[in-house]
């Protein structure tokens, strides 16, 4: 990728132009990482742009962006300008090409606003990034305030870099964000889920948590999980404290890498405690139904922030089911394996795990399942069916309600190993339906 930016840098310097790697890829240069895409500034105009390059589209050329494909690669050259105010909190009313200097004070943090010269293999920083890596520091480029209410999204990006890089935020910057951390709803739901996605998806995703937190972030955009603050349990199960805390703990306990179903499920698996929370006659908290009443919540929280259909699907699931796992050891066997077989139960395997870790420690039912996944593991945990449809038809039964009670009983027994072949089965379902056949 890198040599195929090179060769549009190159295209473009031969035809009398500036030309400069922009943004996150300089960052990743300087702080020694290979950078995953490459932007490009340039002095060249858009339309010039489109005529140096035999394959083009303009996704933001009233902003000075073009889209070039070269070798299979798209590099977004955008080029060199400044902004006029704000309107909407994320557009400029008006956009006036410029030069190097503009360009770099207009962009969001330091550590972002610098260029490199691919020719000469210089770093062009006119905005002190260098020394803010150095430094591990995100420091918003000139005003802190202006450059937030220029894109309210800059709030949680803050956060973000901080999170995935590790660094601090700069103390202007941090009481910038905080003063206007009620404002970011301003944003997109689309745009909020991204970030926040690229938060809780790090493996510091912690930290991010606790930026959230404090930042005054996370009640704005996440209401529902700032209502588990102070909700107590009972301290036998949770001596870890109130359903926040437990919430952090599971965030803390997880693997690096996550899905996003799984990192959702962490964070919304308790997510209607504070709604059901009641103390029975012996003085014992109880949280009846919190994991159906929170299953609906997380639907709604996640339509709130336009994820996909199927990250919805799979988390509500995965909510749902939580509570589930305490039964496993006196499930039926095909009930069992039938459980183990869903889509998402690595997930919620993991989800269990994290659950217990981060409060009781009581982990019989997650050891349990594992030696179950190893038992099951030489064969299909749901074979191929031994009895079908054309199977009842042919005995003489009609389509109808009747075949999926009759598919499912011998599912049943298959899975229990108590029918092993098709004829087996079939002669079962003659027997204990009174088929001729």
């Amino acid at each position: 990728m890198e040599k195929a930016a090179r060769k549009v840098i190159a295209r473009l310097r031969e035809n009398g132009h500036i030309a400069y790697f922009a943004g996150g890829c300089v960052r990743d240069m300087v702080r020694g990482i290979t950078p995953k895409d490459y932007d490009i500034v340039t002095d060249a105009r858009p339309e010039a742009v489109q005529t140096l390059f035999a394959r083009t589209f303009a996704v933001g050329a009233h902003f000075g962006v073009i889209i070039v494909l070269e070798d299979s690669f798209q590099f977004e050259v955008a080029t060199f300008r400044s902004d006029e105010a704000y309107i909407d909190g994320r557009h400029p009313s008006a956009v006036h090409f410029s030069s190097p200097e503009e360009d770099a004070k207009r962009r969001d943090f330091t550590i972002n606003g610098m260029f490199y010269d691919p020719v000469a293999e210089q770093v062009i920083d006119l905005v002190g990034g260098q020394a803010d890596i150095a430094a591990k520091l995100v420091r918003a480029i000139g005003e802190p305030a202006k450059r937030f209410a220029e894109d309210r999204l800059r709030m949680l990006r803050a956060v973000r870099f901080a999170t995935v890089l590790d660094y601090q935020i700069d103390n202007q910057t941090w009481e910038a964000l905080v003063a206007n951390a009620t404002s970011i709803n301003q944003i997109s739901a689309e745009r909020i889920r991204d970030e926040l996605m690229r938060i809780f998806l790090s493996p510091n995703r912690v930290r991010g948590w606790d930026l959230l937190d404090s930042s005054g972030l996370m009640p704005v955009i996440l209401p529902e999980l700032e209502a588990m603050k102070g909700v107590l349990q009972p301290e036998q199960f949770h001596p870890e404290g109130d359903v926040f805390v437990h919430t952090r703990l599971m965030l803390q306990l997880l693997p690096e890498e996550v899905s996003v179903p799984l990192v959702l499920a962490v964070l919304f698996h308790d997510v209607a405690k504070p709604v059901t929370a009641t103390v029975d006659k012996t003085g014992r908290i109880r949280f009846n139904e919190h994991d159906r009443i929170g299953a609906q919540m997380t639907e709604a929280i996640m339509r709130r922030l336009r994820f996909s259909g199927a990250e919805i699907d799979a988390t509500i699931e995965m909510v749902r089911q939580h509570m589930v796992f305490k039964d496993a050891p006196n499930m039926r066997v095909a009930k069992l394996k039938r459980f183990m077989a869903r889509p998402t139960f690595e997930d919620e395997l993991e989800l269990h795990r994290v659950d217990c870790e981060s409060s009781h420690r009581i982990l019989d039912n997650y050891e349990f399942l594992l030696r179950k996944r190893e038992e099951f593991a030489n064969e299909p945990i749901i074979p191929p069916p031994l009895v079908r449809g054309d199977d009842l038809i042919a005995l003489g039964l009609k389509p109808g309600p009747k075949f999926g009670e009759i598919l499912e009983a011998v599912e049943t027994r298959q899975l229990e190993g108590t029918l092993r072949t098709r004829d087996e089965a079939l002669e079962w379902v003659k027997r204990e339906y009174s088929l001729q056949g």
